[in-house]
């Protein structure tokens, strides 16, 4: 194939990357929502959602970040930048989306606002999204008090179901960041009027200093301040004693409010203000015409334009800001003032996105397909966000010794500080990293960004995140629950990702570096997750929250303790993620090949556990032909809590192919690992005949031909696992026949609940008893890819059961991958299956408008959950865009390996 220029999107890429000029120093790291959350949490019953509410946040102070709408910041969040709205209506200005808490939402914490990620580009020099701002008064009492009289069985109450959509009564605000350099970034604000009659709207486009003054010591205060006289531009300018001098512009006449971001104290708290400025003044000014509450000065922490527009219905009218790094002097005209020089930076800008996601994507990629991937890829994008949380500053500050808070949250990780930009599970509901979602959103980046995505990998594992004793922290409600270790297995794929964009030359020291920290986290498993020490693994809720009968994370109603089934097939992957590393450092440096050993012993030992009889029962059950977790007695007996859940289908994920040419290249090892099995009859009576490729791979897996067999059947039954979108997390034979285990008086029970949640576990705001999640269906996706190499054409499965059509593996992945895909894809009305029945997402200004949600009803694909999850959902851009040039023989010509030759982007670079 020929080789290609690159384009202006990739060479920005390349500067970035080899730190020639900082494009990624500006993004979308401003949250959606940094009220309540741990980090501003300063109560002493922990109540984070109780503690700092959306009513506090338009008028309190931030300590740890900020958050707007459609913001823009710097990467260490020190100057801000987002989009303020008042309809005229509203009895509060817009300036941040608002929804449920998660005592409020009958199922947990909820938004409750319509906005939408449409276009990024990795360096964000262009980005684009959408958000629907209704022309009648917001319904904010309503959709509280509606939410909290519905019980779990109940339909969430929606913005859309309170009418306010009505007639097309409402904005569309469309936002667009262009930069012009690394330091010099456009946004531009267009308004459509949706509705009948022409409607008034003032935006005000807001830009404000992080407060870290308050905090810090003698910090010194940063300040902005008017720059009068420029014609054509109302412009101020900001000093930061760390970032520099910056200008804000706005193109027009329009006039500057200055405030100061600091509390209203006197509002929140009931004690006197510290000065006459404060953060919810332009709120003041703007909704209840205190003209005081504005400093006349022109000086302050926080300035916006007060633009108002009159928009004709079916019209449309334009805001443009410009933050800049060059000066702009006072009383001198200033190209700048150019609406037609600003507008052509803009499009050019989005012209090149375009001309980035043309070279990325698949050609044969239908344009449905390729409008899902590249809003999935825009929401990944947006999703970044900084995250600060020093956690011995935030103890301190609850008046705890740092080194004596065990007992309170986050009490042991006193180690922690984070100052970083990390990718998101969702920017609203989950504004926080989540250690498993991280290494599954690298997945779906490294296809735009191979260097942020290895970032992210390697931060969770650098010293001030990772535990001195090994552990990955897991989410800030709670860092030291447990989550999947699946980092191993993200890391070696985005590294051969990265290899194949190389040309074969792959970032060795990175991965050197990562492989020893990942050893830390592997030994902390070992110690501490294994209770009898006998390679059968715990756990605890693993992030599949309610999918168990009890809580996973609790004492056991019975006493004794679980083996779980995913704990230990987590380990198996794990140790043959740990193989493939070791493997490939070895090509260079032979000291790894004692190391691969040991990870190919550590897997065999968990092979013989998994099928050796354990207090009288294994986890394999043959009558089933599943697997089940083991519930422990403390009188020594074992039995199986036969739910069929993905639980039992994760030993599937733990299979892996090895290269055909692994003997050639590390005899010595292929004769050391014979020997083991050999020396050892219990290894040797689970691994011996195990399928080797159709080209001589080898295949490593925790079950053989007959188990595998019996596990597709049942996972491949549509009366069972198999959705029209995908694998369910727990079989659909649970809706009539319901798991029941009685302990005492007490019936505990699991039955299949496809959508929503109906128990409080973990917070009820996630469902894992029903519904399809992407992240098990991805790598189901990639057991059935390894195991059609090790197995090829010649074996068949029905699929689905009892159909009577017959497919490879290949086949059944390729299905599975459509089924996922089709979540999003309109029907011949234009109605996507991700939006239920909602029709109003199948008419003119809403069809093209994608949301990714964390989970997906069970039988009819309806998002559920967090509406803008585009973290781990948005896995579904990596699928469609594979398979679109992928077919059965490059991979059983070249084994995995296969799917990197026929991955779009890396052949031209290749």
């Amino acid at each position: 194939m020929a080789i290609t220029e690159p384009g202006a999107e990739q060479r920005r890429l390349h500067d970035a990357d080899t730190d020639t000029v900082p494009w990624r120093r500006w993004g979308p790291y401003l949250s959606e929502r940094q009220w309540g959350t741990v980090r501003e949490d300063y109560s002493q019953d922990e109540n984070a959602w109780g503690y700092f509410s959306h009513d506090h946040a338009r008028s309190r102070a931030y300590r740890w970040g900020e958050d707007g709408i459609g913001g823009f910041c710097d990467e260490e969040q020190l100057l801000c930048m987002s989009v303020a709205l008042w309809n005229g209506n509203d009895p509060i200005l817009k300036e941040r989306f608002f929804g449920l808490t998660n005592a409020e939402g009958n199922h947990g914490e909820d938004a409750k606002e319509y906005w939408f990620y449409l276009d990024a580009t990795p360096t964000h020099s262009y980005q684009r999204m959408l958000y629907k701002y209704p022309q009648r008064a917001f319904p904010y009492n309503d959709l509280v008090a509606t939410n909290r009289d519905r019980g779990p069985h109940d339909y969430e109450y929606e913005l859309l179901d309170t009418g306010i959509f009505d007639e097309d009564r409402y904005f569309d605000v469309e936002i667009e960041y262009a930069k012009d350099g690394p330091e010099s970034i456009l946004c531009r604000i267009t308004v459509h009027n949706r509705g009948p009659e022409a409607a008034t709207l003032r935006v005000l486009p807001t830009l404000w200093f992080r407060n870290t003054w308050s905090w810090n010591g003698p910090e010194p205060r940063p300040v902005l301040r008017s720059v009068p006289g420029v014609p054509g531009l109302a412009v101020a300018e900001a000093d930061h004693p760390r970032l520099g001098t910056r200008w804000l512009a706005c193109l027009g006449d329009a006039p500057l409010l200055f405030t100061e971001n600091e509390t209203n104290t006197e509002r929140v708290f009931g004690r006197p203000n510290a000065g006459p400025y404060v953060k919810d003044s332009f709120d003041r000014y703007v909704v209840h015409g205190e003209t005081g509450a504005v400093n006349p000065g022109g000086l302050g922490t926080k300035v916006a334009a007060d633009v108002t527009l009159d928009v004709p219905a079916g019209g449309s009218a334009v805001v443009r800001v410009h933050l800049t790094d060059e000066p702009i002097v006072a009383g001198v005209e200033d190209r700048r003032a150019s609406q037609g020089a600003f507008d052509a930076l803009v499009d050019r800008r989005r012209a090149e996105a375009d001309e980035f996601y043309g070279a990325l994507l698949d050609p044969a990629l239908p344009d449905a397909q390729r409008q899902v991937v590249r809003q999935a890829l825009a929401g990944m994008l947006w999703s970044k966000q900084y995250f600060g949380y020093d956690v011995e500053r935030w103890i301190s500050e609850h008046g705890r010794d740092p080194l004596a808070a065990r007992g309170m949250r986050n009490g042991d990780w006193f180690h922690m500080i984070c100052h970083d930009v990390i990718s998101m599970p969702d920017p609203w509901e989950y504004p926080w990293f989540a250690a498993w979602d991280l290494a599954f959103h690298a997945i779906a980046l490294s296809l735009v960004d191979l260097g942020f995505a290895k970032c992210q990998l390697d931060l969770l594992l650098n010293r001030r995140y990772l535990h001195p004793n090994g552990q990955i922290p897991a989410y800030e409600w709670n860092f030291s629950d447990v989550n999947p270790p699946v980092h191993a297995w993200a890391t070696h794929l985005v590294y051969e990702l990265d290899k194949a964009r190389r040309g074969g030359n792959g970032d060795h020291a990175w991965l050197e570096s990562v492989f020893h920290k990942l050893s830390k986290n592997f030994t902390w498993w070992v110690n501490r997750k294994d209770h009898d020490g006998n390679n059968v693994f715990q756990g605890g809720f693993l992030g599949l929250d309610n999918i168990g009968v009890f809580d996973r994370s609790a004492p056991l109603p019975t006493g004794g303790y679980l083996d779980q089934a995913d704990g230990t097939a987590w380990m198996a992957l794990y140790c043959q993620s740990m193989l493939q590393i070791a493997l490939e450092l070895a090509n260079r440096d032979p000291v790894y090949v004692e190391h691969a050993q040991a990870y190919f012993e550590h897997f065999a030992w968990i092979t013989v556990a998994v099928n050796h009889a354990t207090g009288s029962a294994t986890m394999w059950d043959e009558e089933d032909g599943f697997f089940y977790d083991l519930l422990r007695l403390p009188d020594g007996s074992s039995q199986r809590l036969r739910v069929r859940s993905l639980v039992g289908l994760l030993p599937l994920a733990a299979a892996t192919v090895y290269p055909q040419d692994l003997t050639a290249r590390h005899p010595q090892l292929i004769e050391d690992m014979q020997d083991f099995v050999t020396r050892h009859p219990s290894v040797r009576s689970v691994l011996a005949g195990r399928a080797q490729g159709q080209g001589g791979g080898h295949l490593l897996a925790l079950f053989d031909e007959h188990r595998l067999r019996r596990i597709l059947t049942t996972m491949l039954d549509e009366d069972e696992f198999l959705s029209p979108y995908g694998i369910r997390s727990v079989s659909k034979y649970h809706g009539e026949h319901p798991f029941e285990f009685r302990v005492g008086d007490q019936t505990y029970s699991v039955k299949y609940s496809p959508a929503e949640s109906d128990t409080g576990m973990f917070g009820g705001n996630s469902n894992w008893r029903g519904p399809i999640w992407f992240p098990m269906n991805v790598l189901l996706i990639r057991a059935l890819l390894n195991l059609y190499v090790a197995h090829g054409d010649d074996f068949t499965v029905e699929c689905p059961t009892g159909s009577g059509v017959k497919m490879t593996l290949f086949e059944v992945a390729r299905d599975l991958s459509e089924r996922l895909t089709s979540i999003f894809l309109p029907d011949a009305e234009g109605r996507r299956p991700c939006f239920g029945g909602q029709h109003i997402f199948a008419t003119e200004h809403w069809r093209d408008l994608i949301t990714f949600s964390e989970y997906f009803h069970g039988d009819n694909g309806a998002g559920l959950g967090a509406a803008h999850q585009t973290g781990w959902t948005g896995l579904v851009a990596v699928f469609p865009n594979v398979f679109a040039g992928l077919a059965g023989p490059d991979l059983l010509d070249h084994g995995m390996a296969g799917v990197l030759r026929k991955t779009p982007g890396l052949e031209g670079e290749r």
